[in-house]
């Protein structure tokens, strides 16, 4: 699972708040080219994000396999049909597509999560959507970031252990039970002592966030996401 590790990249330089809007952008460019050279296009900003904050993109779709694994079911089911000739491979085609604009986004999503701390990412949002909203918002957002890695963690060793026990010798349906039911048992104590800690610790809604401040670059980005969304829906 990727998470933020300091680095003095171009990536790292940047304001959080023109990383995701760089991120908005370039999402509608990846969902409104249609051609085979605007894809590629496409792909190449991606894997320029990657090099940016100098994130090799093997270990991005490592990260992402478990998306990926999901979207590779897209274009079976997108091909399958009620009746005959049930399997259409112009439907096929249309999904893969599809599937083949998100793998960009994974890229840079992925350039985001490695080169922005939590901490700023939230104040990013709290310091773009005002009041309550913002807040709870920000808040979601850091937890998620800190919580899911470990919810991770723990799945990888439990089902370390149930091998360990011999559990490869069992079946897929009994195996992903186990590990489907003592994730979910160790996910819930985890997010009660979560509850416990935030209480412990006064949790504040509207804590001493870092300073933000744009630079240049961070000028340049934002250019670069509009010019995204207009020559998308332009061209």
């Amino acid at each position: 699972m990727l998470s933020y590790e300091p680095g003095a990249t171009v990536a790292h330089r940047l304001d959080p708040r023109s990383k995701i809007g760089f991120q908005i952008g370039f999402a509608v460019a990846a969902f409104t080219v249609s051609t085979l050279a605007g894809l590629a296009g496409v792909y190449a900003v991606g894997l320029g994000c990657l090099l940016a904050a100098r994130l090799s993109p093997v270990r991005a779709l490592r990260a992402y396999w478990f998306v990926l694994v999901f979207l590779g079911f897209g274009p079976l089911f997108g091909g399958l049909t009620l009746g005959p000739p049930w399997f259409r491979v112009d439907g096929a085609l249309t999904s893969l597509r599809g599937v083949a604009r998100i793998v960009p986004l994974l890229f840079v999503s992925a350039a985001f999560v490695h080169s922005t701390p939590v901490r700023d990412t939230r104040a990013a949002i709290q310091h773009t959507v005002p009041g309550k909203l913002g807040q709870l918002l920000g808040i979601g957002v850091a937890l998620t970031f800190r919580f899911v890695p470990v919810v991770r963690t723990d799945v990888g060793r439990i089902r370390e252990a149930i091998s360990a026990r011999g559990g490869d010798e069992r079946t897929l349906r009994d195996r992903a039970s186990r590990i489907a039911r003592l994730s979910l048992v160790r996910s819930l104590q985890r997010a009660g002592r979560l509850s416990v800690a935030l209480r412990a610790r006064c949790l504040a809604y509207n804590p001493t966030l870092p300073a933000l401040s744009l630079s240049g670059l961070d000028y340049l980005v934002f250019a670069l996401s509009i010019g995204l969304v207009l020559v998308s829906v332009l061209v």
